[in-house]
């Protein structure tokens, strides 16, 4: 069953216990110290719950500022690499500026092969991706043209 597990202005962050499941939505822009709470709240759910599949929707996030960039690539994204975490889904965002920052943050990575990550434009294909068994987990970081 999927319930929130927090949800502020810029963030409304859902888990599904049995799935092993998180469901990030993301809406508008958030100042440094909003994108550092929410995030922060999803690496403590990640952590905490042995969280295995995500969804990010950032259809409506808008622009990351280069210093949140930053920290996130130096205090976030270490410990979700480690983290249980193998499949992630992201709804891409119709913000530009948001596509270019999470790019860029993407390219300032090296990804461990226990995780794979999947851009959908559609949310049915992203959900039907991630809720496939693991053994079936396919090309590592590709993208879809599906609309």
């Amino acid at each position: 069953m999927r319930k929130t597990y927090y949800a502020s202005a810029g963030l409304t962050l859902d888990y599904d216990q049995g799935q092993k499941t998180a469901y990030a939505v993301w809406n508008g822009f958030l100042n440094s110290q909003e994108f550092k709470e929410a995030t922060l709240k999803c690496l403590q759910l990640m952590e905490e719950e042995g969280v295995v599949r995500w969804l990010a929707d950032n259809r409506k996030m808008k622009a990351i500022r280069q210093a949140d960039q930053h920290w996130f690539v130096e205090n976030i994204m270490p410990r979700m690499l480690q983290s249980t975490l193998r499949r992630m889904a992201t709804l891409v965002s119709e913000d530009m500026f948001n596509k270019m920052a999470v790019d860029q943050i993407m390219q300032r990575i090296e990804q461990p092969d226990h995780l794979v990550l999947r851009d959908f434009n559609d949310e049915a294909q992203a959900l039907a991706w991630l809720m496939m068994p693991l053994t079936e987990q396919g090309q590592r970081n590709s993208k879809e043209s599906n609309g």
